[in-house]
């Protein structure tokens, strides 16, 4: 699956209506119109069980929030008569910006309030961790980059997500561990603030991907699904009700960080045995060195490297083809335990590894099968999708699009 740009029309987010006390009716609403692309009043009144006249007057006041319009002949209900007038999101009324940081180079994604991609950017870094203010500077010229590309101003951008990997909690905006950063327990979310001015939120990037899967992808006819990526690290994003979690603090998912094996490799956690250790880029490039006969210190790239290991394995030899089972068998036990915990109805496989056939071969997915107490039951679906860089940063405009609509839609908001 490549990068995809829905037409205006075709709409985002959640399909299924989310009927949570905590969001208001108004609130409610909006995005079932939104998920819609363009529906009637009727459809409205219907989906959300409410009064025809509650219909009325809740869109009416969104219209005069600017927020949402009418457009005459959009939609038809069943039956006779002339199309009714239909209910779009305005989508100049607000803008967000996405950003996914990542290990070699970043993407970012500017969108309007209906999720159209106004804007694109990538900045090319050198790989490794490096301090706050370096990365704090990297947001800012992606961000200057898209609103050189996009004509916009930064007062017009209301409200921005940001995707890394490592260990974050989203609650309290800060990266506990990142891969990406020298240090820990960085407050990177009130530094992005107090250098931009724009209201952020930071979350794994996995969980990202997940978001652009839930808004964008097949996610959005779903109300249970998992996302396992497969690159610089391994990492799981979990839906469930149609909505991401990330646990009591924040920072589950980890899958990574699961130990599959006592006293085993060492993950670049610091720790022992964690699947990461046997699937992610370093650990196949670990593997690598030795099967092609290089120095631990050689000056070739990771990718270069594992590229050179899989034209050897496709080329028959016996050390680079054991060197992506033995990963595969280690991704059949992950993908064993998220089945066996938490019995989603499709496992989506994306990230850049999952250009090796290797890690999804039927061997995998059957030793999967096996290892999970399925018997009787339907097997749980899992399918790859090999999405662009440019997915993760869309997913995040996804997680300021959330943010900026429990914003722009509370009680609190409609008080003033």
């Amino acid at each position: 699956m490549k990068d995809q740009i829905p037409p205006s029309n075709a709409g985002i987010g959640p399909k299924h209506p989310d009927l949570h006390a905590s969001k208001t009716l108004r609130q409610q609403v909006f995005e079932y119109v939104r998920a819609e692309g363009r529906t009637a009043r009727a459809d409205v009144t219907r989906a959300l069980e409410i009064s025809p006249g509650s219909a009325t007057t809740l869109t009416a006041d969104l219209i005069g929030a600017g927020v949402l319009r009418e457009v005459e002949g959009a939609a038809r209900e069943s039956g006779r008569g002339r199309p009714p007038v239909a209910l779009e999101v305005v989508p100049d009324a607000h803008f967000v910006a996405g950003i996914k940081l990542s290990d070699q180079q970043h993407t970012a994604v500017l969108t309007d309030f209906a999720g159209n991609i106004c804007a694109e950017a990538a900045l090319t870094v050198t790989a490794g961790q490096t301090n706050l203010t370096q990365r704090v500077d990297e947001v800012e010229t992606l961000l200057t980059m898209l609103l050189e590309t996009s004509g916009k101003t930064r007062d017009e951008i209301k409200a921005m997500g940001v995707g890394m990997s490592g260990i974050i909690d989203h609650d309290e905006g800060t990266s506990v561990w990142s891969p990406l950063l020298t240090d820990s327990r960085v407050h990177f979310r009130d530094a992005l603030f107090a250098r931009l001015g724009i209201p952020v939120e930071i979350d794994n990037d996995t969980n990202m991907l997940a978001m652009a899967e839930l808004w964008f992808g097949v996610g959005r006819t779903m109300s249970d699904f998992a996302v396992v990526t497969i690159e610089n690290g391994v990492g799981m994003g979990l839906v469930i009700g149609n909505q991401l979690y990330r646990g009591m603090r924040g920072m589950g998912m980890e899958l990574g960080h699961t130990k599959v094996q006592l006293d085993g490799a060492l993950c670049r956690c610091g720790k022992r045995g964690c699947l990461e250790a046997y699937l992610a880029d370093y650990a196949l490039s670990r593997e690598a060195a030795t099967a092609l006969n290089m120095t631990p210190d050689t000056d070739q790239s990771t990718q270069a490297m594992l590229s050179a290991l899989y034209a050897k394995a496709k080329e028959g030899d016996a050390s680079a083809q054991s060197i992506f089972r033995r990963a595969g068998r280690f991704l059949s036990l992950g993908l064993s335990n998220v089945i066996q915990l938490f019995d989603p109805e499709l496992i989506i496989l994306s990230g850049e590894r999952m250009q090796y056939d290797y890690l999804y071969a039927n061997e995998v997915m059957t030793e999967m099968q096996a290892f999970a107490l399925s018997e009787g039951r339907t097997p749980a679906r899992v399918e790859v999708h090999a999405w662009g860089d440019l997915v993760w940063a869309r997913g995040a405009t996804a997680l300021a699009l959330s943010s900026l609509t429990d914003q722009l839609m509370g009680a609190e908001a409609w008080a003033k």
